[in-house]
């Protein structure tokens, strides 16, 4: 994850503003919405998610919960991107604010609120509330602590978010992960923290030039076993599973854009429908594409020598 970072900052100019690069948000914002929801149970797939997005129209013949959930987490996600990279006058400097977070959870939950609130929520537990509710262990043996302590609680939690900034000996996944485990285990609201710590999280990776973590639904059952393991003090697994998802959107999504069709970039940010980076790789080292291996031993191409390489791929060689 450092290297490819690295790479985007030295070679590229670091993180696009949503302003300079607005496709690649687009289509960062749809994979989020899709999967950050779908974790949660929404049953909407992808391409009904882009419909609804990209042109307000809810097809499919789904609860109308799951449009409205979806259609929150992606302003939210908009407002979160936006916030990060061109704070104005939200933020005094710090990575996150508790103003911050309700403002995410809001946004979020405030189209599904409208259509069904949250069975048993009083009045003072609408979006971007904290929760006055006690909330029961879960089937792991976590329990979160009582409503009465969550404000302090988040107080707490943003101040440690500082943490982030820090180069003490612990690999920034690792920090990442204690740092969203741990908004997880507060559970400030009554419902919705698992989207609201995953955007807060991005929100986090953001500010500190790292492009969003989606943690895909196919990936769900991993994810919960790490939340699990980071309960114990164990951040190792939710660390690595944080730093290969940010890797794999900063190659499928940024890299390919910010570097245009003749600048180098690593295989990975150059695989298409038809050739895989397994592909592209064996085809570099066999010389059929135009590649240049790095002093770190990884291959770099371009998209004008993959789109050459594509075009003669099936042609026999003299």
């Amino acid at each position: 994850m450092e290297d490819a970072i690295r790479d985007l900052r030295e070679r590229f100019g670091g993180l696009p503003t949503p302003a300079e690069a607005e496709d690649i948000w687009a289509d960062l914002w749809h994979e989020e919405a899709h999967n950050s929801t779908a974790l949660e149970g929404n049953t909407l797939v992808l391409h009904e998610v882009e419909k609804l997005l990209d042109e307000g129209k809810a097809v499919g013949a789904k609860p109308l919960r799951d449009y409205m959930e979806v259609r929150g987490y992606a302003d939210a996600a908009t407002w979160v991107y936006g916030q990060a990279l061109e704070p104005g006058d939200w933020t005094d400097g710090s990575l996150i604010t508790v103003t911050e977070v309700r403002r995410i959870h809001e946004t979020l939950m405030l189209p599904v609120w409208t259509v069904e609130p949250t069975p048993g929520a009083t009045d003072y537990e609408g979006p971007g509330s904290f929760r006055r509710h006690e909330i029961k262990a879960f089937s792991a043996g976590m329990k979160p602590p009582s409503w009465t302590e969550v404000d302090h609680r988040m107080r707490d939690w943003v101040d440690s978010a500082e943490v982030l900034r820090e180069e003490n000996g612990t690999p920034l996944p690792e920090r990442l992960a204690a740092v969203h485990n741990n908004f997880e285990q507060i559970h400030p609201f009554l419902d919705g923290n698992g989207r609201a710590g995953r955007l807060s999280l991005n929100l986090l990776l953001a500010r500190l030039g790292y492009p969003p973590a989606i943690i895909h639904k196919r990936d769900r059952d991993k994810y919960l076993r790490a939340m699990q393991r980071a309960d114990q003090g164990e951040v190792g697994p939710l660390g690595e599973l944080i730093a290969r998802a940010v890797t794999n959107n900063l190659n499928r999504f940024v890299l390919p854009a910010v570097a245009g069709p003749v600048k180098l970039v690593p295989l990975a940010a150059l695989e298409t429908e038809n050739v895989k980076e397994r592909a592209l790789r064996a085809a570099a080292a066999r010389g059929r594409l135009r590649a240049v291996k790095g002093a770190d031993g990884s291959w770099r191409s371009s998209k004008a020598w993959v789109a050459q390489y594509e075009a003669t791929r099936y042609q026999r060689r003299g």
